[in-house]
């Protein structure tokens, strides 16, 4: 009967510590995927070189689209493709500008100047 008794009292006693007991949570960022609209839009306007910005802007639209209704990957992909285009738009749009500078500074002012000065000379000759 003790060795009963004794059994029965070991029951109600924890032995030890009890288990510490975690709750992990979670907590996923949000992901942010730049869209680009901006630059693409920049790039309609001033730099549409083969009509590439329009193109960026349209890409642009779809990666902002994609991003309203939570796709993300979809969202990324299209993203990355405006980037791309934006990046070809641009350098194409400044080298277009620059070589427009210098064939203006280099071909056209010289022939202005030549011309003006062979009307000048045949306006005093004659």
């Amino acid at each position: 009967m003790i060795k009963r008794d004794q059994e029965m009292a070991n029951w109600g006693t924890p032995q030890g510590p009890p288990p510490v007991v975690s709750t992990v949570v979670n907590i996923q960022p949000e992901t942010t995927v730049p869209d680009h609209i901006v630059w693409s839009l920049f790039n309609t306007l001033f730099f549409n070189y083969c009509c590439l910005g329009f193109v960026a802007f349209a890409y642009s639209v779809k990666s902002r689209d994609r991003k309203m209704v939570k796709d993300m990957i979809g969202a990324q992909s299209y993203a990355s493709t405006a980037k791309s285009l934006n990046i070809a738009a641009l350098v194409l749009g400044i080298l277009g500008t620059i070589g427009s500078i210098v064939l203006l500074v280099l071909v056209v002012l010289p022939i202005l100047r030549y011309s003006t000065m062979q009307a000048r000379q045949n306006l005093g000759g004659s």
